[in-house]
């Protein structure tokens, strides 16, 4: 048996060379297939289907390579003039594509650390839109104009990401005036029982309806709403009209700023208050 593994076949080549070759590209095919396996099952939420076949054979490609590189002193390879070889490729090839290989790189980080998937809305640098493709190179968003904007992975990656949608529920805010006279107390009931009866605006951090503000010409009440974040401009555009319609119906509405102007009297000395109206009018009148 020793004497059949010895057996030379070419060169210096033995026939326990070629079994040890042989075992170490067949294990590298299996995990080569793992992988492609795990990376099938655990990206195919995230990038299109074309996408990650390209993925798969990338990275089943460099474990075979791998493989082989390791099962190669089997053949009396010298692995100092390889890795000369290759270091100097390397660098050959990595200036000629030096962009190419960062935005290759930014693109795999962005698909393993998923900081934004299909379909999110989000904000990149200054464009913010709605994703639409993830590919190795570059990722493309669909602006609220309906515009599409190609991003390279390499400004992606070095970008302030902000997802809009990473938390399944965002919260907006409203601002409402009604007079002094009016009873903010019913203002804020009515309120609260519109929120109660929308389906959309969560229970769970629950909504906050409370009087902010003594201001100049109103009395300010601040609404706090949470949504459902794929929801929320839906939301947000209603509850408004809502709450406006609401108030209305009850007698109550927004004020509008109002001064108080003084005007001196030429032929007493008194100073009387007048009303913005009033001023307008005798001003006229004495035009």
């Amino acid at each position: 048996m020793i004497e059949i593994l010895s057996t030379v076949v070419f060169g210096t080549v033995t026939v326990f060379d070629l079994i040890v070759f042989s075992f170490i590209v067949a294990v590298s095919m299996v995990i080569a297939n793992l992988a492609g396996m795990y990376l099938k099952k655990s990206l195919t939420d995230r990038v299109k289907k074309d996408e990650l076949q390209k993925i798969i054979r990338i990275v089943q490609a460099m474990i075979l390579l791998i493989g082989i590189f390791i099962s190669l002193p089997s053949f009396k390879v010298d692995f100092a003039e390889l890795l000369l070889i290759g270091g100097t490729a390397g660098i050959i090839i990595g200036f000629a594509s030096q962009r190419l290989v960062t935005n290759v790189g930014s693109g795999i980080f962005l698909i393993f650390e998923r900081p934004v998937t299909i379909g999110d809305t989000v904000k990149i640098g200054e464009t913010a839109g709605v994703i639409e493709e993830i590919r190795v190179l570059s990722t493309t968003i669909k602006t609220y104009e309906g515009i599409y904007i190609r991003i390279p992975n390499e400004k992606v990656f070095n970008s302030e990401i902000t997802n809009y949608v990473a938390n399944v529920a965002r919260r907006f805010e409203y601002k409402v005036g009604i007079r002094y006279s009016d009873d903010a107390g019913k203002a804020m009931w009515v309120i609260n029982e519109l929120l109660d009866a929308h389906p959309f605006v969560l229970k769970n951090p629950s909504p906050s309806v409370y009087v902010d503000e003594l201001g100049d010409n109103a009395v300010i009440i601040m609404i706090r709403i949470w949504a459902p974040s794929r929801e929320w401009w839906a939301v947000r555009t209603e509850m408004l009209w809502k709450i406006k319609v609401a108030l209305e119906n009850e007698g109550m509405s927004i004020p509008f700023p109002q001064r108080t102007v003084w005007v001196q009297d030429t032929t007493s000395s008194e100073k009387r208050p007048v009303s913005s109206a009033e001023a307008a009018k005798e001003g006229t009148d004495r035009i």
